[in-house]
């Protein structure tokens, strides 16, 4: 009997028109309510196709997340407009070319867009080219303020001698500040494409921890991944695999994912699909014999107690900069009662020191949406505080926001082995305990959580529970 590939027990992606209409009177009130024009044109251009030098394939292409929150459409070459004061959206996609047609199949029709788009009107972008639609827009503004984002749109248009009468005011201030900081706040629609985009990459999660005794190379594992979100649905990745098995795990971005597993300890993979150019971010740590060694089994369970304290903290309102220090008190506890920091030292002593940041140097998390790493979160890389300084959101966040919430311990050699060569840890590292799990190289544990008032929804759907792990990976 044949087992299909895909599961056909997932759940069917959300259906309907993605709001962008919607959208675009969001960014339009926000613009007005914080100072900038209350009427105008937002204008923006997705991502055009660019060929593959010495090919005749086009390279992969990927919308522009701003063009898609206004407009639901993934298409190349489209361009888009949006009269605050009309409350009007129009969109120009590329018209019928018989010798693309040859090739590749007839496009969308402009008909056949205004079904699939929340969108007033669907025009080619011949149209745009002549002005004609642009005038009969320009020409019943009071004043013309084209909204724009600097490097990301030709403007040249808006000079052209068919609309120089109107004298059209470029800002390219208010459109990116606008969608930025409305990306933020999730709407219904766009929970329910995130929360499919994790139904499906947690089932692929589940497929590696099944996999993994028969697998003896990274690449396998991460190619096992990708299979299964391909197959139920979700063809693109949000970001590029982590797939680190033993001491490869201590590399936040590792990217090889080509190494035998043979001799290493565990497995952490950072993996997420990607459905509707909304993003999943999971991360997952796991024996890859099926049997947790006692230093692996004790940092698990430390960074799954620093998840668990920070998870109980997540509601709107929240500021970030605490959730994120509970993390370290929490890691800062736990290596001192394994005996790898010293017991002489008390909490305010470890913290004031900052050796928690060799051991989990990056933030407890990020928004997720449109992008991995999404828009909104107002990050501060020159901060001279170490704890902050790769920390992706600051300040409060609100109901309707979707952060990772992403502890982890690693055993980083460089350059923490020179540090204590050089004696700059002596009296707060005990290097005898350390050398212990030097070879666990790093454990993360990521899920995708909707904060709401007075609490959270985790849309991560695969497991995490240690024994639940160890059961997975040894099942027949």
């Amino acid at each position: 009997m044949r087992h299909p590939i895909a599961n056909p027990d997932l759940p069917p992606p959300p259906s309907g028109k993605y709001p962008a209409k919607a959208h675009c009177q969001k960014v339009a009130r926000w613009i007005a309510d914080n100072g900038g024009p209350s009427s105008g044109i937002i204008y923006l251009e997705g991502q055009s196709t660019k060929m593959t030098e010495d090919n005749d394939q086009a390279t992969h292409f990927r919308q522009s997340r701003h063009f898609y929150y206004l407009t639901g459409c993934a298409l190349p070459d489209c361009f888009f407009a949006y009269d605050i004061s009309a409350d009007r959206s129009t969109l120009w996609i590329p018209p019928v070319d018989p010798e693309y047609v040859m090739w590749a199949g007839m496009p969308l029709l402009p008909s056949e867009a205004m079904e699939r788009y929340d969108i007033d009107a669907v025009l080619t972008f011949d149209e745009l080219k002549s002005g004609k639609s642009l005038v009969q827009m320009l020409s019943k503004q009071q004043k013309t303020v084209v909204m724009a984002i600097e490097d990301r749109a030709d403007m040249a248009i808006f000079h052209s001698e068919e609309l120089k009468q109107y004298d059209p005011l470029i800002n390219f201030d208010w459109a990116r500040r606008g969608i930025e900081a409305c990306r933020v706040v999730k709407d219904d629609f766009e929970i329910s494409l995130i929360r499919h985009a994790n139904i499906v990459s947690s089932f692929a999660h589940t497929r590696i921890l099944a996999a993994v005794k028969s697998a003896s190379n990274e690449r396998e594992l991460n190619a096992v991944f990708v299979m299964h979100c391909h197959a139920n649905g979700c063809k693109e990745q949000a970001y590029g695999c982590i797939c680190a098995s033993g001491t490869n795990a201590s590399t936040l971005h590792y990217v090889h994912n080509d190494v035998s597993l043979e001799g290493r300890l565990n497995l952490l993979i950072d993996a997420g699909a990607e459905y509707s150019c909304y993003c999943a971010d999971i991360t997952r740590t796991f024996p890859l014999n099926g049997k947790w060694s006692k230093e692996s089994r004790s940092i698990y369970e430390l960074v799954l107690q620093m998840q668990s304290e920070c998870m109980k903290m997540i509601k709107a309102g929240m500021k970030w900069e605490d959730l994120h220090m509970r993390a370290h008190e929490v890691a800062a506890t736990g290596l001192q009662a394994l005996g790898i920091l010293s017991k002489s030292l008390t909490l305010g002593k470890i913290l004031e020191s900052k050796i928690t940041c060799r051991f989990f140097p990056h933030g407890l998390g990020h928004y997720l949406g449109m992008d991995t790493h999404d828009v909104g979160g107002n990050a501060d890389y020159e901060d001279p505080n170490e704890y902050f300084r790769y920390l992706r959101i600051r300040g409060t966040v609100p109901a309707g926001a979707v952060v990772t919430n992403e502890p982890g311990i690693y055993f980083r050699e460089f350059p923490f082995r020179q540090e204590l060569k050089e004696g700059k840890w002596d009296g707060v590292v005990d290097q005898d305990v350390l050398a212990r799990y030097w070879e666990v190289g790093g454990v993360r544990i990521e899920d995708d959580i909707w904060v709401k008032e007075g609490g959270y929804e985790n849309l991560t759907t695969v497991r995490s529970e240690l024994g639940w792990i160890e059961e997975a990976v040894n099942a027949e």
